[in-house]
């Protein structure tokens, strides 16, 4: 489907890690006792969210923020377990094709995302694959709170192509969500938006 590709860069959530988003507002039902989990994709517009994937704030103040927000005082480690109850499973064909595709093509990972994130998935990782990192798959990943930037910010893309003098016309993006794509598009990337219908597996990348 997309022939020339050189360079491949990959969203996480939804395109590499199982992701449930719905499961954490369900998990903040639960403690706060609020009705969140049906209308959950409104509640995750909130600010607070969107200053922690970019690393605006710390993870003792998302958390102090979060207890005031759900009305509640949960230690850290049961607000940490809530707030991560969205990261699926690590399927190992994935990690299996990425290995072989990053034989063939430069692969990049970027990904909105926070520290009490990283800090599970690299668990989910390690438990799952014996890898103590995504590091490890890629050449390198970009995690949007430790840019100070995130998607669909056309300039956290820049920031890829220039440093690694990428060749957009040859560089495809693969997100799950397709208001990101649209940031890759203005800086002349490639996009691929992975529907439900869709796997990496799928898309004749390996060809």
């Amino acid at each position: 489907m997309h022939t020339f590709i050189d360079t491949v860069i990959f969203d996480l959530g939804g395109v590499i890690l199982n992701l449930d988003i719905q499961a954490t507002f369900r998990a903040f039902e639960k403690l706060s006792g609020k009705e969140l989990a049906a209308n959950y994709r409104e509640h995750a517009q909130a600010d607070f969210f969107k200053q922690y994937e970019v690393g605006g704030i710390s993870s003792d103040e998302f958390r102090n923020i979060l207890r005031a927000w759900l009305s509640i005082d949960a230690p850290d480690a049961v607000l940490d377990q809530a707030w991560s109850a969205m990261l699926g499973d690590l399927p190992q064909e994935r990690v299996d094709f990425l290995k072989e595709l990053g034989k063939h093509k430069q692969i990049f990972l970027l990904s909105n995302t926070n520290a009490i994130h990283k800090a599970s998935f690299d668990k989910i990782l390690q438990d799952s694959t014996g890898m103590g990192s995504l590091d490890e798959l890629f050449e390198k990943a970009y995690y949007s709170h430790e840019m100070g930037d995130r998607k669909p910010n056309p300039s956290i893309y820049q920031t890829l192509i220039d440093t690694h003098r990428l060749n957009p016309e040859r560089t495809l993006f693969i997100d799950d969500t397709a208001e990101n794509l649209t940031g890759a598009q203005e800086v002349g990337l490639q996009t691929e938006h992975l529907t439900e219908e869709k796997s990496i597996l799928t898309l004749g990348l390996l060809s």
